[in-house]
């Protein structure tokens, strides 16, 4: 007798509802589904008992009529596909046939549809996926869907169900997700009597966003389009992002996944705008050939395989990059616009305070928050920090003759992710940028802070991560053209190096060399630094050489390309200008024009904010004067 059995339709059908029909909101989500399929342009779900005791869909789609609705609650039966060549190119959120039996076949189902041209609608009655009603029926255009006892039929899968909020949870995020995917539809979910959510249609993409997000501020918008493929979306300003998990929402052609990758590429689009343990929020619509993703390769459809994942990783990063571009060009626009010139009347400050005040500008503060700044020269100087802080100790002198590692040649083992990301950040229209700053320098507070006035209100720069930032650009450009210009050390400085930094030494000798160290073997574990960037040439040789040693030890590791611009920054931040720097307004002038001439300002590359503004309005109501 043959071991081997055929199973009935019954019990096809459970085993089948088992990889769809995971939870309640598995079974809104194909509900959902069908009706967006169905052009519907209103949806309202209803909740009972956490969506064991009811479910009910109804929307204003297609509808359909008694033949249609009868083969729907047949295994695999589908007007999505023809032919095996449409499951290459699928365009609709449903497609396999599956849901509506599997559903039936768990729970007590009725359908009720009618096209909007029939009189006259039909209704269908199945319990636990045995037919007992078919019938017309009075009833308003469209589908209705009603899933009762889910689970009745099979105690075991209802006990592995979580609490009710936790399902109620998992019913929300359905909703809230196919409300992004579908900005055009009006979505209402009711829980128990109760609405919940109301969505209208009428809402733009951002205020729905903002609603589902709990978020009031703007958005950064994403507009990035390269043949058939595109990438949109909104991402909350890393500044203000919580941190975290990624609280992205991710769609390809129009459905909710889940992808890392796609997380990723965004992260590598924000990279040094994010501080560490914060990830990107906001909403990614990615849009590609149908042919170029596989939708068919989850049981629940929360997963895609991309035919070439490599370029929708550089498309993403790509189109976050030139979107971060872009707001720094708002940014710039908004931070540096003109203070208004206007006369303020004075009030006497009593000598004790004024010469105990906390702006050390060389002149009187008062005074300086209503006089001009001091003209420029037509080219100013770069901003190099303090100058009595400066080149005490190394001088510049001819390039040493003895061995070094490395040259001012190209480097040739650059990764492609670092190739990617310097293409990445498109400069902004460099052409209509204003080569100086329009405010008014109030003065410095705690030697770290440069408060300034502008058309806003009151501007605030951390001088350390504004300086931070320029460098990183700077050392960035060097390494990536292969030209890092050197500093020769006066004195050379000796460092002792334990056996696994010697060992980091040979392995990256090309990288180091590429970052403008000059050092040679003074036997043992011992090395000679004979030149270092020009750019960090104020920073302590050995100290730097050792931090970028752990960085290559701990990032290098990795893989990928960031931990060069992790040593990058790490560099950058030790030359950069320190707190505690007492800066002259020539300098601080200095460092503001370079900031308004950058690409890139807003963040250190660590991710820090480098500018806030108070504008006029939230100063008069910390002391109730509006």
């Amino acid at each position: 007798m043959s071991k081997i059995r055929i199973l009935p339709e019954q019990l096809a059908n459970q085993i089948a509802a088992g990889e769809v029909v995971e939870r309640p909101a598995s079974v809104v989500k194909e509900l959902v589904e069908n009706s967006i399929d169905a052009k519907a342009s209103r949806i309202e779900i209803e909740i009972e008992g956490g969506g064991t005791r009811l479910i009910r869909v109804i929307d204003n789609g297609e509808g359909m009529d008694e033949d249609d609705i009868l083969l729907s609650i047949e295994r695999h039966g589908t007007s999505k596909i023809h032919v095996e060549e449409d499951l290459a190119a699928i365009t609709t959120l449903g497609f396999r046939g599956e849901a509506i039996p599997s559903i039936a076949s768990v729970s007590q189902f009725t359908l009720i549809s009618r096209l909007k041209g029939d009189e006259l609608g039909t209704k269908v009655v199945l319990k636990y996926g045995k037919l007992l009603q078919v019938h017309e029926i009075g009833c308003s255009y469209g589908s209705s869907f009603e899933v009762r006892n889910l689970f009745g039929n099979t105690p075991a899968r209802r006990k592995f169900l979580r609490t009710i909020r936790t399902e109620l949870a998992h019913i929300d995020e359905v909703i809230k997700n196919h409300a992004l995917g579908s900005p055009h539809i009006t979505f209402i979910l009711r829980i128990n009597g109760k609405e919940t959510i109301h969505l209208n249609n009428s809402l733009s993409i951002q205020q729905r966003l903002g609603h589902i997000l709990n978020y009031r501020d703007s958005f950064i918008p994403i507009d990035h389009k390269i043949r058939q493929s595109s990438v949109s979306g909104f991402l909350i300003p890393p500044e203000k992002v919580s941190p975290g998990p990624a609280k992205l929402r991710i769609f390809v052609n129009g459905r909710a996944i889940k992808d890392r990758m796609i997380v990723h590429g965004v992260s590598e689009g924000l990279r040094g705008f994010l501080l560490k343990g914060k990830n990107p929020s906001g909403l990614i619509h990615l849009t590609l050939p149908a042919q170029e993703v596989d939708v068919n390769v989850h049981p629940a459809k929360h997963e895609v395989r991309f035919r070439n994942s490599r370029d929708v990783h550089t498309l993403l990063s790509r189109a976050v990059a030139s979107a971060m571009a872009e707001e720094q060009e708002r940014t710039r626009s908004k931070f540096f616009s003109k203070a208004e010139q206007r006369e303020t009347s004075r009030v006497p400050i009593d000598s004790r305070i004024e010469n105990e005040q906390s702006f050390p500008t060389g002149s009187d503060t008062t005074e300086s928050l209503n006089s001009p700044p001091v003209p420029e020269p037509e080219i100013p100087p770069d901003f190099t920090g303090n100058s009595h802080h400066l080149h005490t100790t190394r001088t510049h002198l001819s390039p040493s003759q003895s061995s070094i590692i490395g040259t001012a040649e190209p480097i040739e083992r650059q990764t492609d992710e670092i190739r990617v990301q310097s293409q990445t950040i498109p400069p902004g229209k460099v052409e209509n940028r204003p080569q100086h700053h329009n405010l008014l320098v109030i003065g410095q507070f705690e030697d770290l802070y440069i408060f300034c006035r502008n058309s806003e209100g009151l501007l605030i720069i951390d001088q350390h991560a504004a300086h931070e930032r320029l460098l990183y650009e700077k050392l960035r450009k060097q390494f990536l053209e292969g030209n890092v210009p050197r500093q020769n050390l006066l004195f050379p400085e000796t460092v002792e190096l334990s056996l696994f930094q010697a060992q980091l030494v040979e392995k990256y000798r090309e990288e180091i060399g590429g970052m403008g160290f000059s050092i040679r073997e003074f036997g043992g574990n011992s090395y000679i630094i004979s030149a270092v960037p020009a750019l960090a040439g104020q920073a302590n040789p050995g100290e730097l050489f050792n931090d970028i040693l752990e960085k290559f030890g701990s990032e290098g590791g990795k893989g990928g390309g960031g931990y060069i611009d992790t040593i990058l920054a790490t560099m950058a931040c030790r030359a950069a200008v320190k707190a505690g720097t007492e800066l002259s307004k020539v300098e601080i002038d200095n460092l503001l024009n370079e900031m308004v001439r950058a690409d890139l300002f807003s963040h250190c590359p660590h991710g820090r904010p480098v500018v806030k503004q108070f504008t006029a309005v939230e100063v008069k109501k910390w002391f109730h004067r509006t």
